[in-house]
């Protein structure tokens, strides 16, 4: 089970890693939404409520994939160093994650098989 406990922690960071680059990547959509609407106000077409609305958009979408990518590589380096409250804040993203299809589902059960059984229970008891 110190294996798996392992490839959970390294599973968690490769996610936030890959959740942040999708983030970081939105963010740059944002940006080019935001030079939509400075050109649009310079020509004086319409669209600009669209373009606001879509540059919102994806900054809040951006937003919130590099918090939760942050999340989890902040939680998988000390899951990996068998810190009990990682145990229980990976609980909590792989319950989370249970709903982001079709990968976040895969890690999800994994971590929860993982962290949920006896032996995984284990390995964090003795740590503070």
């Amino acid at each position: 089970m110190d294996s798996h406990v392992d490839f959970v922690g390294v599973l968690f960071i490769v996610w936030g890693v890959l959740t942040t680059l999708v983030g970081a990547s939105t963010l740059a959509l944002g940006v080019g939404a935001v030079a939509l609407i400075r050109s649009a106000t310079r020509g004086g077409s319409g669209g600009q409520f669209a373009a606001g609305l879509t540059a919102a958009a994806f900054t809040t979408l951006a937003i919130i994939a590099i918090v939760w990518g942050v999340a989890h590589i902040a939680v998988g380096v000390p899951l990996r160093r068998r810190r009990h409250w990682s145990r229980l804040a990976a609980l909590m993203l792989g319950s989370v994650d249970l709903l982001l299809l079709p990968y976040g589902t895969a890690l999800g059960c994994y971590a929860l098989w993982v962290l949920l059984n006896e032996q995984g229970k284990r390995l964090f008891a003795d740590q503070p």
